[in-house]
């Protein structure tokens, strides 16, 4: 059985449902950017989610925008839910239990799969955005006058070798673990498989003859794309969703590059692996019916 029925087709594809919610925080409109208005729902599993998170205390924008963090273990009938434990806690900004209330309130006839990061706007009691992609340019665009200390995460002189590059990048790896992972026919698991390698030895060659990063000595959003699929591969996705040609320690720039991205600033607290490993190997039941978590890999980021 597919791990998401409703988004596998018929050849055994995962193919992931399109975000709901696309509104945008911009001066002058409906929802413009205030600081305290707005509250980031987030699970530190969650490599969308994780990257929202990332973008959010690059630019400095903790004090302006709230951040409630949900169990890692998320459970079909009730989904995201906001319990006490290590890293995660009660929702402070409106008390939700779950995150599916704040999608009913948006929208009461939402069917689909509840998902991580959310940006709920506490006014209008509203999702305004649930797709990390525009979170994230929000967060450089819109929030950037509120920011303690701005980053350029998308440089306009590299504005269409970045897009591009984000799109192979979403397209073979951020998504192609889940492709593989949640295919549930041969074919289409040999095909996303292959394609992710194939992205991962053409990255491993970029960093080789330029690095340290995707655009040499600069850090944009894209590296935070990438670094989000990185630090989860080994840990999970290696295992996990059976994306095990090689391993991420086996690509001496990958590996080199995600460490120095580990070791950037403030980034090495917003990796839990507990969180990781238990989302991924006990809410995944189909994959893993057992839900043991494994106790390795020992290593991921080398000392």
């Amino acid at each position: 059985m597919a791990q998401f029925s409703e988004e596998t087709s018929e050849d055994g594809s995962f193919e992931r449902q399109e975000d709901e919610f696309r509104q945008w925080v911009k001066p002058g409109g409906e929802f413009p950017p205030e600081a305290g208005r707005y509250q980031l729902y987030i699970c530190k599993a969650c490599p969308w989610a994780h990257r929202s998170w990332i973008t959010l205390r690059l630019m400095g924008l903790e004090h302006a925008v709230g951040i409630s963090v949900a169990d890692p273990i998320r459970t079909d009938d009730t989904g995201w839910a906001f319990r006490e434990g290590d890293g995660h806690g009660p929702d402070e900004a409106e008390g939700f239990q779950f995150l599916s209330e704040a999608y009913r309130l948006s929208n009461p006839d939402f069917k689909g799969r509840v998902t991580v990061p959310v940006l709920w706007d506490k006014q209008t009691r509203r999702i305004v955005n649930n797709s990390e992609d525009d979170i994230c340019r929000m967060w450089a665009d819109a929030f950037r006058p509120l920011a303690k200390h701005p980053v350029d995460l998308f440089p306009e002189s590299i504005r269409d070798e970045q897009d591009a590059l984000s799109e192979m990048i979403y397209e073979n790896v951020n998504n192609g673990v889940y492709r593989a992972g949640f295919a549930d026919k041969q074919p289409a698991y040999d095909e996303a498989v292959i394609a992710l390698f194939d992205a991962l030895d053409k990255l491993e060659d970029r960093l080789a003859q330029g690095g340290p990063f995707l655009f040499g000595e600069r850090i944009v959003e894209t590296d935070w794309r990438l670094f989000c699929t990185l630090i989860r591969f080994d840990a999970v996705y290696h295992g996990h969703f059976k994306c095990n040609i090689r391993r991420i320690i086996d690509y001496p720039n990958l590996q080199a590059y995600m460490e120095r991205l580990y070791r950037e600033p403030g980034i090495a607290e917003t990796v839990n692996f507990d969180h990781i490993k238990r989302h991924y190997y006990v809410t995944h039941d189909d994959i893993n019916p057992t839900q043991i978590v494994p106790r390795g890999p020992q290593t991921v980021i080398r000392e």
